[in-house]
């Protein structure tokens, strides 16, 4: 059944039932797996066990280059543990933007679900208003039919006028006899 731009704006009529609203298929891009392999990390990344991971593995280097044998360590305290700082530098700065984009991808999530939401919030206002009228319409039209009082007082006028009816022949046929009787008499 199509239906006109103007119909399926009005509100005199409902949306219709069979219509099906689904989400809109999704294209996964290289940019889209990468999002998501992104949103994974980030979420990774704000679990405890990462932060535990994080602070095992810098106490196991700390410990390691502090005491273990002088030929096998490979980051010098005496230079400040320059290692271990450039990798969680370059930790930290993939950390950030992978947050922000995950973050990014968050919000747009949001927006299209706020937008889901209004629309659903418009029809389902569109709905009751349709409804509505239609219960006015209704009332409207029960105050329009008879109700048994009226009825019955209907009822009893024609009961009466069919009774003076009844009555009236009656007479009529014994006024009829009566005359008929006194022509035969005469």
């Amino acid at each position: 059944m199509a239906r006109s731009p103007r119909a399926q704006n009005s509100f005199d009529s409902p949306v219709r039932a069979g219509r099906r609203r689904t989400a809109p298929q999704r294209n996964v891009s290289g940019s889209e797996s990468f999002g998501r392999w992104t949103e994974g990390i980030a979420r990774a990344m704000g679990t405890p066990w990462f932060l535990l991971g994080l602070t095992l593995f810098c106490m196991a280097w700390l410990m390691w280059n502090t005491y273990g044998p002088e030929s096998a360590r490979f980051d010098s305290a005496a230079l400040g543990f320059t290692a271990l700082t450039l990798i969680l530098s370059l930790q930290a700065s993939y950390a950030a933007p992978m947050i922000l984009l995950a973050q990014n991808r968050q919000d747009d999530r949001e927006r299209v679900q706020m937008e889901q939401d209004r629309q659903r919030a418009e029809r389902t206002l569109a709905d009751t208003e349709y409804l509505a009228r239609e219960v006015v319409a209704l009332r409207l039209a029960l105050e329009d039919l008879a109700g048994k009082d009226f009825i019955r007082s209907e009822m009893r006028a024609i009961l009466a006028e069919h009774d003076a009816k009844l009555a009236a022949a009656r007479q009529a046929e014994t006024q009829t006899d009566g005359s008929a009787a006194k022509n035969t008499a005469e």
